[in-house]
């Protein structure tokens, strides 16, 4: 997995170990999710000042705020409480973030269509 699926998909298996009620295991991987968040941000940012595109470093960049906030609300709960609210929905924003370029890529005109059939002229 490159360093663009791999924050993503990490931080997609905290969520679901907060949903299984295993949050000793999500915070270890909202803790892990953070170096790899770093890397497909500099990965984007790259990209952007390559020219290939601003939208994945902003996205990323901002993925990579949202699972540092995570992970610190997360660390600074109590033991044997709740998880806190802002914890799982910074999770949830990063990931939301993650998905912006993909369907940016699915709505931009022309991104699903092939070569589009020539027209003849008509005889005048």
């Amino acid at each position: 997995m490159g360093p663009r699926l791999t924050a993503p998909g990490v931080a997609l298996a905290a969520l679901l170990a907060d949903a299984a009620g295993l949050h000793g295991l999500a915070g270890w991987l909202v803790l892990l999710a953070v170096p790899a968040a770093c890397a497909a941000s500099f990965v984007g940012v790259s990209d952007a000042l390559a020219g290939l595109g601003v939208l994945r470093g902003v996205t990323a960049s901002l993925a990579l705020v949202l699972l540092v906030v995570g992970s610190a609300v997360r660390e600074h709960a109590a033991r044997g409480g709740s998880i806190p609210a802002v914890a799982v929905s910074a999770i949830v924003a990063a990931l939301i973030c993650y998905a912006i370029p993909i369907f940016a890529w699915i709505l931009q005109p022309g991104a699903l269509r092939t070569a589009a059939p020539k027209r003849r002229a008509s005889p005048a």
